[in-house]
């Protein structure tokens, strides 16, 4: 979906599409005129985020209504609305496809059309190459929005990929150089392994402790280097590891990984000899 790299931008685009029409209409702005659309742009849609959404048109008004369904809440006008141009804003939830209704006072429709949400990407910038990772919210929704969480406050820079070990796992998330257990992780999560995705190489899952302290998943995760089944739910009592993204790019960033020679720090073994820091993490889509 084409974007503006501005709101402004896009106000000169529209005013500019509609200046035949609102000459034609003796001035677009009396009152009486019924409000028509124009125009439609989505600026900014990600899962998780505030979604920007800009409606062209004439004699558009704040009595307005705006109907986006459970996937984008509460949509409302921003203040910096107006008569040729509605700025609507509300929260992304879900992925897929949306409805955004616009109806008048009366109830009466006045627009419809869809708008798409992507699945969520988060690149992980790494202190040797990147790895970018495509969240499952419809699977795993608590899951990735905690992972989310952590991305959003920053936890992960300066985090290592503390745990490698090849023909298994590398895992991340927890700890910075010299194996010192990074501070600010938040309440543990539910387990939501039981969700029907496999630890397949090239998936992302939470780590936890051991069995059967099943909920306690907080900030770290591992990527598989190989399939690694016998980390899926199997019953209430072997419920595994929960799966919730895909490395989509950077799985040989991961591999190499593997490759580092290791060793013991303290108690911790397969800690890799060279850090392999996690520099940031953001999302990209």
């Amino acid at each position: 979906m084409e974007r503006w790299s501005s709101s402004f931008r896009l106000r000169i685009l529209l005013t500019t599409g509609f200046a035949s029409l609102v000459t034609a209409c003796g001035g677009g702005g009396a009152s009486g005129f019924p409000p028509v659309v124009t125009g439609f742009k989505a600026q900014t849609v990600q899962y998780g985020r505030q979604a920007t959404l800009y409606v062209g048109g004439n004699d558009l008004r704040s009595s307005m209504t705006v109907e986006t369904s459970s996937a984008c809440t509460n949509p409302a006008l921003a203040t910096n609305s107006s008569t040729t141009l509605l700025v609507i804003n509300c929260s992304v939830v879900a992925v897929g496809d949306f409805p955004l209704i616009l109806k008048n006072a009366n109830g009466d429709l006045v627009y419809q059309t869809t708008v798409t949400v992507p699945k969520p990407q988060v690149q992980l910038s790494t202190s040797i190459g990147n790895i970018t990772l495509e969240l499952n919210p419809a699977a795993a929704e608590s899951t990735v929005n905690n992972f989310l969480k952590y991305v959003y406050s920053g936890y992960y820079t300066n985090t290592l990929f503390h745990r490698v070990m090849p023909g298994f796992v590398v895992q991340a998330g927890g700890y910075t150089s010299g194996m010192v257990a990074k501070p600010g992780q938040t309440t543990p999560i539910v387990l939501q392994s039981n969700n029907g995705l496999s630890n397949l190489r090239g998936t992302v899952a939470m780590a936890r402790r051991g069995d059967p302290d099943y909920d306690s998943a907080t900030s770290e995760f591992f990527i598989n280097l190989v399939d690694n089944t016998f980390l899926d739910y199997k019953s209430a009592g072997a419920p595994g590891y929960a799966v919730f993204a895909t490395v989509v790019q950077g799985m040989d960033v991961a591999d190499s990984m593997a490759a580092q020679p290791t060793g013991n720090v303290g108690l911790h073994a397969n800690v890799p000899l060279t850090d392999v820091t996690i520099t940031a993490a953001q999302q990209i889509k």
